[in-house]
């Protein structure tokens, strides 16, 4: 009748564990054993949770946790895991320790978030795809413990009969890792091999390797890291001396910071004895409206001293909604989120690496198109 929970911190990082050993590499050597591994259920992604902070605990009333306990301890006694079934099915190719895996954290999930039962189907989607993550994770730790287990394609099924495989964030970030196998050669040393079946990141066409820039349609995950304005947007920025940012909401503080940043991105993908235009369209604060106005034209002045000719505007039809960036080179990018891709950091810490490097700031779930919006004179 008891579960077993550990916790516990990681002396690496994600992609050194991946490269050198596996998820699993701090539990004690009595737990590293794989037919006890596979017992796990669920392996939360604890580099994904941030750091619990003042601002984060309720100023009002709470809840007593004896009732909190003793609501879900009642709740044992009810079975929630077959909630999705009216609308999803998982692929036969899973197996039934997998799926007992799967469905408990599905049920324990349900009932902490809807007790009540009733859920839409976005939201039991939701919850059925983090239910499957957290045991993928499990088991593509253990094959690369144990060469004995073999690839599972964790997928499910809509009642249109729409296949949708699941991945881990992990998986997507760091493919050249995610996907090796660790074993014991035998002169004693490590040796690591890649699986054959292993897929593309969707993040590898931002590589800097790439010289031919193309129409493309891209999606990122919550809480994905690695991403940068240099990455996604630098490329199809470069050549261009005519840039207008359509924006609504540029108007907070860290909205402002986030443009600057893009600015900063203008300036390094121009050489420097070239200058570019930049115009953006926004909306005015309805609040903080003067304070906007100053820190755009800081921006403005700065700017100019690095080559950059930087113009704003406020809309004041009220009628814009879309954010997306156009060059006068042939490129539109549209930008679902605008430049609000990033989740909350701690901006004023100096001693902070997110605070200095974008690619250490986990994201929003956002998407991005790339469209040739004008052919070229010639060669088209």
């Amino acid at each position: 009748e008891a579960s077993m929970v550990f916790v516990g911190n990681t002396q690496h990082t994600v992609p050194y564990m991946l490269k050198h050993s596996d998820l699993f590499c701090e539990l004690p050597d009595k737990f590293y054993d794989s037919a006890f591994l596979d017992r796990i259920h669920f392996y939360i992604p604890g580099w994904e949770v941030d750091i619990i902070r003042g601002e984060m605990f309720s100023s009002g009333y709470g809840f007593v946790v004896d009732y909190l306990a003793e609501i879900l301890r009642s709740l044992r006694n009810h079975d929630y895991s077959d909630r999705y079934r009216e609308h999803f099915s998982l692929s036969t190719d899973i197996s039934t320790r997998d799926r007992d895996g799967i469905n408990k954290t599905f049920s324990g999930l349900m009932k902490i978030l809807f007790p009540q039962g009733e859920a839409t189907k976005e939201e039991i989607e939701e919850l059925l795809r983090f239910a499957v993550e957290g045991r993928k994770r499990v088991k593509d730790q253990l094959m690369r413990i144990d060469s004995t287990y073999g690839n599972v394609h964790f997928t499910y099924q809509d009642s249109g009969g729409q296949v949708k495989p699941v991945t881990t964030l992990e998986e997507e970030e760091y493919p050249g890792y995610y996907h090796k196998t660790i074993a014991e050669g035998e002169d004693g040393k490590i040796a690591e091999a890649v699986q054959p079946d292993s897929p593309q990141s969707p993040s590898e066409p931002l590589a800097s390797t790439e010289l031919v820039l193309k129409e493309k349609h891209l999606t990122f995950q919550e809480n994905q890291k690695g991403l940068s304005f240099d990455t996604l947007l630098g490329p199809y920025l470069k050549g261009a001396t005519e840039i207008t940012v359509t924006d609504p909401y540029i108007r907070l503080f860290y909205q402002l910071r986030n443009f600057m940043e893009f600015l900063e991105t203008v300036v390094k993908y121009k050489a420097p004895d070239e200058e570019v235009s930049v115009h953006l369209v926004t909306t005015e604060d309805e609040f903080k409206g003067e304070q906007q106005k100053d820190n755009l034209e800081k921006m403005k002045e700065s700017a100019g001293s690095v080559g950059v000719d930087f113009t704003w505007e406020f809309d004041g039809s009220g009628t814009i909604h879309a954010r997306h960036i156009v060059t006068d080179h042939g490129w539109k990018i549209s930008l679902d989120r605008g430049l609000d891709i990033f989740q909350h950091y701690e901006m004023n810490d100096a001693f902070t690496f997110a605070n200095r490097l974008q690619q250490y700031r986990p994201c929003k779930a956002f998407e991005v198109t790339f469209i040739k919006h004008k052919r070229e004179a010639e060669g088209e």
